[in-house]
């Protein structure tokens, strides 16, 4: 079978990578170096067109499916890596290839500690784990090997945003089912307990943090988090305020409620309340209407909070939401962020690095016991803090720069369009 990339694909330069050749044997030329997690397979990261692509050297049958699963994840807005295209038919017997887009500003775990992994960085990122697999399972998706290896991280506003990058055991289901959502924890109890044990073996956890504790962590924070969005609740019918209060929880956790099923307890007075959930990113959605910003969920909660007190601070409680977004953005977000040198732009993002110069302002201002000001607050952020932090994003060396003379040699087969099927 001769070469065939099948995909959506946005770069027609792929077909061109040196497909006939093993991924670890390919030229430097094409790669970028980039913080890879622990991979049973081969993985590299190319570079085209401005862009970067993670390829991972896999079966052909799994290509296909993991292909076809990240896509299911995408469709519903589940947070996952993207699916590009996957590569069959290589020369010499080669596995086939799965092309996703590198996620811009991601980290694997190993890559976010610093030196040794401290408790708190260590419950942010267990927090963010609990926050993926149950909005995975809200969407009838069994991951099957849910660890922290197959997990990316990005940075969101003092805790972390956590994105599914391996779905080759994973499974989609109109509704998971509860044997199906309780394996998933056990797998995630299994892995993590393994994940921390290679950690303390390489003298990379703080003495502090016990492998079956945090195991058992996770676990917990999960349930927590699983019961609080889809336990029923019983209430009397004067304490209606009750529902109004989770509802604001469930908001506060990033999830909206679509609708409340309500029914009376037989023989009772007592009403039993179960909140329909429809999804993740309840802040998110509303700084994307308000202002065109797509972010996290902490990161939007922030710049929301402070979006209202830029309204309190000129006197625009009465005025249109609408407008005092767009005042906020040019007067506020835009100016801080052009204040950063152009350099170091690409060190975070740019709603990660509003929300840490208004924690650098807070610092200032509490030291000088006043209001520092943001433009003191940006120029001290980027001379005693921003300088010395490692770039996140993946930059790009200069395209004409980083080619070479000699044109990588051209491949047979066609290349096909999204919604093929492979032959």
């Amino acid at each position: 079978m001769p070469l065939q990339i099948t995909g959506a694909l946005g770069d027609p330069d792929l077909i061109r990578l040196p497909w006939e050749v093993p991924l670890q044997d390919w030229p430097q030329r094409h790669l970028v170096d980039l913080p890879r997690g622990i991979s049973r397979h081969v993985v590299r990261f190319a570079r085209l067109s401005g862009k970067v692509y993670a390829i991972k050297e896999i079966s052909e049958r799994y290509a296909k499916r993991e292909y076809r699963l990240l896509w299911d994840l995408a469709r519903l807005d589940a947070p996952s890596v993207e699916p590009v295209a996957y590569v069959a038919g290589r020369e010499n017997g080669l596995d086939a290839a799965l092309i996703t887009r590198h996620l811009q500003f991601s980290l694997p775990y190993r890559a976010v500690m610093s030196g040794t992994l401290r408790p708190d960085t260590l419950t942010r990122l267990l927090d963010a784990l609990a926050v993926l697999l149950v909005r995975l399972h809200l969407n009838g998706f069994y991951w099957g090997d849910c660890s922290l290896s197959n997990t990316l991280f990005r940075r969101d506003a003092g805790a972390f945003a956590a994105y599914l990058v391996d779905a080759e055991t994973g499974e989609m289901h109109p509704m998971i089912s509860e044997g199906q959502r309780r394996g998933d924890i056990d797998v995630a109890h299994t892995n993590i307990f393994g994940e921390m044990l290679d950690l303390e073996a390489g003298g990379l956890l703080h003495p502090s943090i016990d492998p079956m504790g945090t195991a058992e962590d996770i676990v917990a924070r999960y349930h927590r988090l699983w019961d609080e969005i889809t336990q029923s609740e019983i209430i009397e019918e004067v304490d209606w305020h009750r529902v109004e209060q989770r509802i604001r929880r469930l908001n506060l956790l990033g999830f909206d409620v679509a609708e409340m099923m309500v029914r009376r307890k037989v023989g009772t007075g007592r009403l039993i309340v179960r909140p329909k959930v429809v999804d993740a990113g309840h802040h998110q959605r509303r700084l994307l209407r308000l202002t065109g910003l797509d972010v996290e969920e902490n990161q939007a909660r922030r710049l929301l909070n402070d979006l209202d007190g830029f309204r309190v601070a000129k006197g625009l409680r009465h005025e249109d939401e609408a407008i005092v977004a767009h005042r906020w953005l040019a007067e506020v977000f835009q100016p801080t962020v052009e204040a950063i040198p152009a350099e170091l732009r690409g060190k975070l993002e740019p709603a990660q690095l509003f929300h840490e110069i208004l924690d650098h302002r807070w610092y200032l201002s509490e030291e000088a016991d006043a209001d520092v000001g943001l433009a003191t607050a940006v120029t001290s952020y980027v001379d005693n803090v921003l300088v010395h932090k490692p770039d996140e994003k993946a930059l790009l060396p200069d395209e004409d720069a980083a080619q070479a003379a000699e044109e990588p040699p051209a491949v047979s087969g066609g290349l096909r369009g999204a919604g093929e099927a492979a032959q």
